[in-house]
Formats: structure tokens, C-alpha cells, sequence
């Protein structure tokens, strides 16, 4: 069939919507008519060149929802008209980490740039023939899209799709990067640096853990701002700026917890943030780094690890498993303690995708989604 997608045909480069041909779904696949896409800021490093991808033209995307039309042969647990949310991280169940509860680090996860399918195949290609890659094997950024079982979740009907589509990625690695990475307890300091798609869940997670107090950590002052609304005690442009609020709910001692969830993760904020932590403290790292980047943290050594027992944590969506953490996350927003509408500041027409990803990086969103309804 044909359908239509933003591509990037170049890195850096814009994304260009063009009609592109789709296969039929295959062994174990399903076909996937999409309603709303998230435009998280991990699909716009592709686009600025801070991560590069295997092969171009490239169909981004992968926090997504949609009903499913079509389902391949070998296809269990999903029919026609079921309604999915998508999943970057395609666990198979059998590996290791699968089979000890770690979902969210299966062997699969090695081809999250790959930009093919599991069989090592493409599914979809451009008007001339030339195979289109789809990293995390989805491709969101699609009317139409075919997916691997493993790929998607079901969810019940009751749940708005463009509500539903932000626990495909942002919510689900903010929140659980500060109750499952982050081990947020009852009465915690805890800052969190980059309160957008991401570190807003942090927020949320954070508080539904009971902190005491939540430092909202962001340069754009509206951001601060709507952090308060999600949980946030108090809101400051850089962590060094947050010092001496730390400094005085801790008497001196540092943040419980500091969760790093801007859309761009230099070594210099590492460095901040680990050491605006307390003895015995946890500095998670959530968000990424350009591909280029030198691994460095400026003030490092053995001595601040060993004799301060901190911990630093890299956190992968939200280090929990996605079937497990989904459905959690929309029995939360179901019973009122978790705001999900909220954090849609903006929908955009799928023709309109590089507004939303300028407003993205001016600060105007917290989550803007692609509405293929409009």
C-alpha cells in the first residue's frame, strides 16, 4: 500500500513528508493505522546529526499509538481493531535479561539503529525503490506503519490514543528513571535537570514517591514553571544555581537524588549533578550525549566514588519493563495521580513536524504530538 511519512534524507538535515510504498505485514506482523506520535527530542538528534543512524532515508519516530488493521501470520495476542501503543525496545522474552524481569535491556535492543527488522529486512521503501530505515524498528512518523508483534502493546479502549502514546517513551523513562533508577524515597531531595517530555515524568515520579522536595532544574522559565503543576517544590535555571536551596534542606549534605533528563546530556552537567549529590547519593543519567562527545566528568576520580559511596545509574526506559511499567502508568493516570493530557502542549499535522520540533528546541512545549487525524 502507500502511505505517507516524514523522512530524513540527510543528517543534519529537516524532515520531508512523502508518499512512500508499505509491505504487507509478515510473519508476526502487524499493520498499524497510526493516530498520534510524540515528538520526543531522542528522533531529533538524528535530524540535528548529534546521533547518527546506520542508513539513510530514514523514518523516524517510535513513541506512537495506533489500531491495528491487518495482522500477519504467527501473530498472537492481537486482532483487528485492537488499539496499540508502540515500544522502542522489542523484547523478545527469551534472552537473559527478558528472563530475569529486565525487559527493557533485551539482546534486541542492539538494532535500536539499525533502522531494520528483525529479519533484517525493510518494510518500507520511497517512490523510486530505495529502502527507508525505521530505528527501534518502528517509525512512528508514519500514517500507516507495519510493526512487529514484539513492537507494540495493547492497551484497553478506554484510553484517548493521543493521551496514550506518551507512555511509549517519555513518560515511562522520566517516571521510572526516579521510582525503579533513581530509588526515590519518602522525604528525598531530589533534583531534576531538564524538565520537558522526559524529565517532567521524572517530576511526576518523583513525587508520587513521596519526596519532600523537588527541584525543577531548566533554562526556559516556563518550563520551571510548569513543573510546579506536576509536582515540583522549587525551580532554578542550572544546578549550581539550585546550590544553596540544596545546601539548606539537606544541611549541607546534597541532593538524595539528581535525575538528568535534558534533551542533551554534555559532561558538564554529569559533572554538576554528581557532585550536587549527598554521601551515598545517586546521580541518573537518562538523557544522551552527541555521538562525538569525549567520555569525560571533570572531577572524577576514585577518591569521590570510594569514599563518598556515590552511585551514578544510566537509566533505559526508565529501567523497567515496558509491559510491566505501561499498563502501571495508565492505571495511575485512570485513577487521577498521574497527568498525562497535561503534558500535550501542542498537536501538529504530520505536515507540520518541523514547527513542532522548532518549538521543541525554543522551549515552547513540554510534549508536542502529531495528530494524524487533523
Amino acid at each position: 500500500m502507500k502511505t505517507r511519512a516524514a523522512l530524513l534524507r540527510q543528517s543534519p538535515g529537516k524532515w520531508v513528508v512523502e508518499e512512500v510504498e508499505l509491505d504487507e505485514p509478515k510473519y508476526g506482523e502487524v499493520l498499524v493505522e497510526m493516530a498520534a506520535a510524540g515528538l520526543c527530542h531522542s528522533d531529533d538528534h538524528f535530524a540535528q546529526g548529534d546521533l547518527h543512524v546506520a542508513r539513510l532515508p530514514v523514518c523516524a519516530g517510535h513513541e506512537g499509538s495506533g489500531i491495528v488493521r491487518k495482522a500477519g501470520p504467527g501473530v498472537q495476542g492481537l486482532g483487528v481493531g485492537d488499539r496499540v501503543i508502540t515500544s522502542f525496545i522489542p523484547a523478545c522474552g527469551k534472552c537473559r535479561w527478558c528472563a530475569t524481569g529486565m525487559q527493557n535491556l533485551c539482546d534486541n535492543g542492539a538494532k535500536i539503529r539499525a533502522g531494520d527488522q528483525l529479519d533484517g529486512t525493510f518494510r518500507m521503501r520511497t517512490a523510486d525503490g530505495e529502502d527507508v530505515s525505521t530505528p527501534a524498528l518502528l517509525g512512528t512518523f508514519a500514517e500507516w506503519q507495519v510493526y512487529d508483534q514484539l513492537s507494540v502493546v495493547k492497551i484497553d479502549s478506554d484510553i484517548p490514543l493521543e493521551t496514550a502514546c506518551l507512555v511509549a517513551c517519555g513518560v515511562q523513562t522520566g517516571f521510572g528513571s526516579a521510582t525503579t533508577a533513581g530509588n526515590v524515597q519518602p522525604g528525598d531531595v531530589v533534583i531534576v535537570a531538564g524538565v520537558g517530555g522526559v524529565g517532567m515524568n521524572a517530576v511526576q515520579g518523583a513525587y508520587l514517591s513521596g519526596a519532600g522536595h523537588i527541584i525543577a532544574v531548566d533554562p526556559v522559565a516556563d518550563k520551571r514553571r510548569w513543573a510546579l503543576d506536576f509536582g515540583a517544590t522549587d525551580g532554578y535555571e542550572s544546578i549550581s544555581a539550585a546550590k544553596d536551596r540544596v545546601s539548606e534542606l539537606t544541611n549541607g549534605q546534597g541532593a538524595d537524588v539528581c535525575i538528568l533528563t535534558a534533551g542533551i546530556v554534555h559532561n558538564d552537567l554529569i559533572s554538576d549533578g554528581f557532585h550536587a549529590i549527598r554521601k551515598a547519593g545517586t546521580l541518573v543519567v537518562t538523557g544522551v550525549s552527541p555521538d562525538n562527545e569525549e567520555a569525560l566528568i571533570p572531577g572524577l576520580n576514585a577518591n569521590n566514588l570510594a569514599m563518598f559511596q556515590k552511585r551514578i545509574q544510566g537509566a533505559l526506559y526508565g529501567a523497567k519493563s515496558p509491559r510491566e511499567a505501561m499498563p502501571m502508568l495508565l492505571d495511575l493516570y485512570r485513577a487521577g495521580k498521574l497527568k498525562l493530557d497535561e503534558l500535550i502542549t501542542k498537536t501538529y499535522a504530520l505536515d507540520e513536524i518541523n514547527i513542532g520540533y522548532d518549538d521543541m528546541r525554543n522551549g515552547r512545549n513540554i510534549r508536542g504530538i502529531i495528530q494524524f487525524t487533523r
